[in-house]
């Protein structure tokens, strides 16, 4: 098949943030901070986060040497009430603090590759969850951030999440950015990173994930693939994270992942991306 044309599965920004603006849009942040907590918002997602019974949870997360922020991405995630399960894996040495959650080190490919290569090393149970979530080694989560999460994903009927983009985050889809008044948002797309929540069900039929080294096209696959299943997707506005640290594909080159992505695309369906900035109901009240 012909290999589709970049425009149709590029957001058409990049959503970089420049040290300029980083400036007034933490302010900007602060302040949507500062209004969910006189809503009372927080209380609320605690209602909600009390309501499923224990799940199963498999975090995964590759890291790479001198992480700075990857240690407490593990705390926040250790610290919820369900039956979490670490498997992290590095790409140089695994990291002191991270030892007895680190499975794989060394790991040489990509972010899914190597994603393969922890559940490979984990084997059943690796399977047995009833959510995964995945994590970028470069993000800040906000508190009780699991417990939440998975608390409203599950009021929702979601089948695959993401929390939301601070104002201040390198995000090249508008669609994930954060929004004043809003607590959730049903989209027809979530992105593979900085945070993937994957119901159980819909685990099933992603993973193991593609052997893609840059995974560019793959969340807009994800939502051809919802869409065939009748999975709802969303967007959590109301736990934004912040992803700041390096714009992307600041690691690499862009022809490369644009190539692998056509390459990806042209076998498989896929949310052409003018479609994937919709949001197809709001919600201001859980």
């Amino acid at each position: 098949m012909p290999a589709p044309a970049p425009e149709t599965f590029l957001s058409g920004r990049s959503g970089h943030v420049g040290p300029r603006r980083a400036v007034s849009l933490r302010a900007a942040d602060a302040l949507l901070d500062l209004e969910l907590r006189l809503r009372r918002v927080p209380a609320r997602l605690d209602r909600l986060a009390a309501e499923p019974p224990a799940r199963r949870v498999l975090a995964l997360c590759i890291y790479r040497p001198g992480s700075e922020r990857v240690a407490a991405v593990a705390r926040e995630l250790a610290g919820s009430r369900h039956q979490v399960t670490l498997a992290f894996g590095s790409t140089g040495e695994e990291a002191g603090e991270l030892r007895e959650h680190t499975v794989a080190d060394g790991l040489p490919g990509g972010k899914f590759q190597n994603l393969n290569t922890v559940l490979e090393r984990l084997g059943a149970a690796g399977r047995l969850a009833d959510w995964t979530v995945i994590v970028d080694d470069d993000v800040v989560l906000p508190e009780r951030f699991l417990d939440r999460l998975i608390g409203v994903c599950e009021r929702l009927g979601l089948a695959l999440a993401q929390p939301a983009q601070a104002l201040s985050s390198h995000a090249a889809w508008p669609v994930t950015r954060r929004r004043r008044g809003v607590l959730a948002r049903d989209t027809r797309f979530v992105e593979i990173g900085p945070v993937t929540a994957i119901r159980g069900d819909a685990a099933a039929e992603l993973v193991p994930f593609p052997e893609l080294r840059f995974g560019w096209g793959l969340d807009l696959h994800w939502s051809a693939l919802g869409r065939e299943q009748g999975w709802r997707l969303g967007v959590l506005d109301a736990l934004p994270v912040r992803h700041d640290e390096a714009p992307v594909a600041a690691g690499y080159a862009r022809e490369e992942a644009v190539a692998e992505a056509q390459r990806f695309l042209a076998e498989r369906p896929y949310l052409p991306s003018s479609q994937a900035h919709a949001t197809l109901a709001v919600h201001r009240r859980l």
